[in-house]
């Protein structure tokens, strides 16, 4: 009995004369994706992407599992592989979901007629499979509004296709197809779920981390790492940019009042970091800034933050509580990595009493009180990159 995987698209159906490059874009992350789990023929068409595999012994489990992490993808199943004929469809839906059918006790049966040529209409579908499988499974009765399991039938173009519930995929756009961000990830919970979000959204994800040493550890740094290997679950391939920012600290500490420390940084690893996205063909900037969450989060901070910006700051969860962020942060399998107890360099040298509400004038006069100009350039020329690709 042959099975294939079909993947339904979410809003990219909606889109017009520039679909088919969504199209293209999403077979080929699917393509990435799936390129160690064997050959696949990827057919895409009425707005369904057909996943075959083309070798013995295939792990459907998994390809089902990475497909469904992949933005772009609203709803994905397992079918099975059926002739345009009513008595292929009704024996190979007893065969394929025997199992599940005989473990519930409520069910309806689904069906969508794409090829208007089938002889059989929708409803004749339902009711004539419906009786069939209600005289095979002495368990079952029929419950149309709140079935255990809804058995669908398609017919497609070429074949017809059985399976039973659809699976939620990841939604979203394709990742690439909103262009190129750089996300400041910190190391802790907040910064990996924005950068999930934005992917979500069909940005690909570059990723600038701050170090500190001897005041940060090289156990910080790794945390961050493996919360980038975590993040191409989702993201795709990420260059990930380590920037030393030791002496940057030391001349803020040095040289800036004690209560503008926090949002001078700030200011100065948004410069690093417009720097470096210039570079690398970034057009925009992520934080996982919570309006409130921390002094540094206040719009009165946010306002002097960005006021060094050159180009958007996205701000995904800007209006999300804690417990919100939190969700999601379990969703990706990040919240674990990111409560390791490694702290990272925004922890350094922070004030007992920072401005919550600074004004742009004083954060200027403060920061300009140094030239902090070399020390930027030092630290971009010193920044090391690596790249980190999907593990699956």
């Amino acid at each position: 009995m042959k099975e294939i995987v079909l993947a339904k698209y979410g809003e990219m159906v909606l889109k017009g004369l520039n679909k088919q490059t969504f199209e293209n874009m999403l077979v080929k992350n699917v393509k990435r994706r799936l390129k160690s789990l064997g050959n696949f023929r990827l057919v895409s068409t009425q707005s369904t992407l057909y996943i075959t595999p083309e070798d013995d012994g295939t792990n459907l489990e998994e390809v089902v599992e990475r497909v469904g992490k992949i933005f772009g993808i609203a709803t994905l199943c397992r079918a099975c592989v059926c002739e345009k004929d009513f008595s292929d469809i009704t024996e190979k839906s007893i065969e394929y979901l025997k199992d599940i059918l005989s473990e519930v006790k409520t069910f309806k049966v689904n069906a969508k007629r794409a090829d208007k040529t089938f002889p059989m209409k929708s409803p004749e579908i339902c009711a004539e499979l419906g009786g069939i499988l209600l005289s095979r499974f002495d368990n079952l009765s029929v419950d149309v509004k709140n079935p255990e399991i809804t058995v669908t039938v398609e017919i497609r173009d070429t074949n017809a296709y059985v399976h039973g519930e659809n699976i939620k995929g990841a939604g979203g756009l394709p990742v690439g197809s909103s262009g190129n961000a750089m996300l400041m990830l910190s190391g802790g919970i907040d910064s990996p779920v924005a950068g999930y979000m934005m992917a979500k959204r069909g940005v690909r994800i570059t990723a600038v981390h701050y170090v500190s040493p001897p005041y940060t550890s090289d156990r910080a740094r790794l945390k961050v790492e493996q919360l980038c290997e975590k993040m191409t679950d989702y993201c795709g391939g990420i260059a990930f940019y380590c920037v030393p920012f030791t002496e940057i600290q030391e001349a803020i500490k040095d040289n800036c009042p004690e209560v503008y420390f926090t949002v001078i940084m700030r200011r100065l690893m948004m410069e690093i970091a417009q720097r470096i996205a210039e570079n690398d063909n970034c057009q925009a900037l992520i934080t996982g800034e919570s309006v409130g969450q921390v002094a540094s989060q206040t719009m009165q901070a946010i306002t002097c933050t960005d006021a060094v910006c050159r180009m958007p700051v996205f701000r995904p969860l800007v209006g999300m509580d804690k417990t919100e962020i939190i969700e999601i942060a379990r969703k990706i399998d990040t919240f674990d990595i990111s409560t390791l107890p490694y702290e990272d360099c925004c922890t350094v040298f922070t004030p007992r009493h920072p401005k919550v509400r600074p004004l742009l004038a004083d954060v200027e006069k403060a920061q300009n009180a140094f030239d902090f100009e070399l020390l930027i350039k030092k630290a971009v020329e010193n920044t090391e990159m690596k790249t980190f690709n999907y593990q699956g």
